[in-house]
C-alpha cells in the first residue's frame, strides 16, 4: 500500500503557494502512523503534517521550496 502525501491548504486562496520549511523524516527512512513528517507554512502559519500510514518515506519536494497547496510533497510505500 502505497500513500501520496499533500500540501496542505490552508488558505482560501488554493491557488496560493506555500514553503515546505522542515522536513523531520527523509527518504528512506520508516515513519509510523501519527508521526510529524514535516513542518510547512503558509502565510507565516506553520503546520505540523502527519504521516498518515506506516512506512517507508520517499521526499518529492527539498525544504525551503515553494509549493501549491495540495501538490504532491510526499509518498510513503507501507
Amino acid at each position: 500500500m502505497s500513500e501520496v502525501i499533500t500540501f496542505p491548504v490552508l488558505s482560501k486562496d488554493e491557488s496560493a503557494e506555500g514553503v515546505l520549511s522542515t522536513w523531520f523524516a527523509h527518504t528512506g527512512e520508516t515513519v509510523k502512523a501519527g508521526q510529524v513528517i514535516a513542518e510547512v507554512m503558509v502565510d507565516k502559519v506553520a503546520v505540523d503534517v502527519e504521516a498518515p500510514i506506516a512506512g517507508v518515506v520517499t521526499c518529492l519536494v527539498e525544504e525551503e521550496a515553494a509549493v501549491l497547496q495540495g501538490a504532491p510533497i510526499a509518498q510513503i510505500d507501507g
